[in-house]
């Protein structure tokens, strides 16, 4: 995919300004496959040979839009967790947050607790410099942190990723991360005496995510670098992916609004651009009533 891995087509420019970015689109993308995967049969003799798209999460959402748009190019896909719902008013806003929580919560209602109850007690005890340094030792900071938010968001992606990528074997798409993780990270938690400190709970449940394989001696808390490649992810979230996520009080995490107003305005702040807030259902449509004529369409006897 252009701008991520080692595709960067203007090099180390290539995330410098919107001149570049504005190349970095899923439709571009999905042309690049169309060209590629028509190349690929031509210098391989295989001009008739069937094509079945593959992807999951984002991967999954081109997947399922490039059997859309290229249907001469590819006979069918399959869209793995792929969140082509997130779009508009088409389902409820606080369901990916709600469903990441419920993963917890199936394992251990004390888990769900824990973690629910840690985003408080991290502010608080952050809100003064004495606080934020018996913080950074005890999430062993690398560098004492400036800001508890830096914390919260080390549990916060923690937690998130783990739910994303629970599977049923060892596994490092993500990191490097044993069977059912979140199972794990719950087992850890609950091991912890009646009476001990939330935060050590969390800090050390979250660690299971940053540091399975045990070689961490600290953690990057602020200023670290990208490990999983996604920097160009900003710049589609702040154009063309403007998927609306709300945190309900039934979540394990503080909750939360959206606005397309704020959206917009961070994003212009950042990149100096404004989103595209409709264009993914423009593009691509996503309404139900729509999608269920394309499942049918595409589910033809055969």
């Amino acid at each position: 995919h252009r701008f991520y891995g080692e595709s960067k087509p203007f090099g180390n420019d290539s995330y410098k300004s919107a001149d570049t970015l504005g190349y970095l689109t899923s439709t571009q993308a999905l042309a690049d496959f169309a060209v590629l995967i028509t190349s690929l049969k031509q210098n391989l003799s295989a001009v008739d040979a069937p094509v079945v798209v593959f992807g999951g999460s984002y991967g999954g959402m081109l997947a399922s839009w490039f059997r859309l748009k290229y249907p001469h190019v590819a006979m069918g896909a399959l869209a793995s967790s792929a969140p082509i719902l997130q779009f508009d008013d088409i389902t409820p806003w606080s369901s990916f947050y709600d469903a990441v929580s419920q993963d917890f919560k199936s394992e251990s209602l004390n888990c769900f607790s824990v973690i629910k109850a840690v985003w408080d007690v991290l502010d608080y005890r952050g809100s003064n410099d004495s606080g934020l340094l018996e913080l950074s030792k005890t999430f062993r900071a690398c560098k004492t942190v400036r800001f508890p938010s830096s914390l919260s968001n080390w549990l916060w992606t923690a937690f998130t990723y783990t739910a994303m990528v629970d599977y049923p074997t060892p596994a490092n798409f993500m990191m490097n991360l044993p069977a059912y993780p979140v199972k794990e990270m719950c087992k850890i938690i609950d091991s912890f005496p009646v009476g001990a400190d939330v935060v050590e709970k969390a800090f050390t449940a979250a660690s299971l995510y940053y540091n399975y394989t045990g070689d961490q001696k600290c953690f990057e808390m602020e200023g670290g670098d990208d490990p999983h490649g996604l920097s160009g992810w900003g710049w589609q979230a702040c154009t063309e992916m403007v998927m609306p996520m709300t945190v309900s009080n039934e979540s394990m995490f503080p909750p939360s609004g959206f606005s397309y107003e704020e959206k917009s305005e961070g994003c212009f702040a950042s990149y100096e651009v404004r989103p595209r807030m409709n264009w993914i259902t423009t593009e691509y449509g996503g309404h139900v009533s729509f999608l269920s004529d394309f499942l049918m369409f595409t589910s033809e006897p055969s």
